[in-house]
């Protein structure tokens, strides 16, 4: 199945260089990007999410989300993009995006971090990702905090590196 969705991601990379878009990848209504956006770039992600085990407002130790760092490549692996905190992506073009999660739903798989629906919240630079409205995070492999449990008062400020991988769908208005 999963050869089969990125055969699919790589078949709309293909198309995209053909002026037409790829595809919109099917995922839960709450997850899809507004009407009218088409996809403007799909790349496939690798890296780590970056987990600091800190107290709440509540005393109570917790893994708390520090950063996303990954590389994302097109069909063919070259390098795109780069993803960072923010949650902001910078295009090898030198443009940026920092996105906002306006909806979130649990992976398919158990031990895969949720997929995420994103709006643009701000752009810097005047590229491919200065007109990206929307982003979407799925397919995701991995990227879990730590056993809670592994997180009390001894392990205050350390940090973990949890290895992922997901699929980036970036979406523009369509012309």
């Amino acid at each position: 199945m999963n050869r089969l969705i990125h055969g699919a991601a790589a078949i709309g990379m293909l198309l995209a260089g053909q002026g037409q878009g790829p595809a919109r990848p099917e995922v839960p209504e709450s997850l899809k990007a507004p009407a009218g956006e088409e996809v403007i770039l799909a790349a496939h992600a690798t890296g780590v999410q970056i987990y600091v085990c800190q107290a709440g407002a509540d005393q109570k130790f917790a893994w708390v989300l520090k950063a996303p760092e990954a590389e994302l490549t097109d069909a063919t692996g070259k390098k795109v993009a780069h993803h960072f905190a923010g949650p902001t992506w910078k295009h090898a073009d030198g443009t940026e995006v920092k996105g906002k999660v306006i909806a979130k739903q649990d992976a398919p798989k158990p031990e895969a971090i949720p997929w995420l629906l994103l709006t643009a919240a701000s752009h810097t630079g005047d590229g491919i990702f200065s007109r990206v409205t929307s982003i979407q995070r799925i397919h995701t492999e991995g990227g879990m905090p730590p056993s809670a449990s592994t997180c009390d008062a001894s392990a205050n400020g350390k940090e973990s590196r949890s290895a992922y991988s997901a699929d980036y769908y970036f979406y523009a208005p369509g012309h």
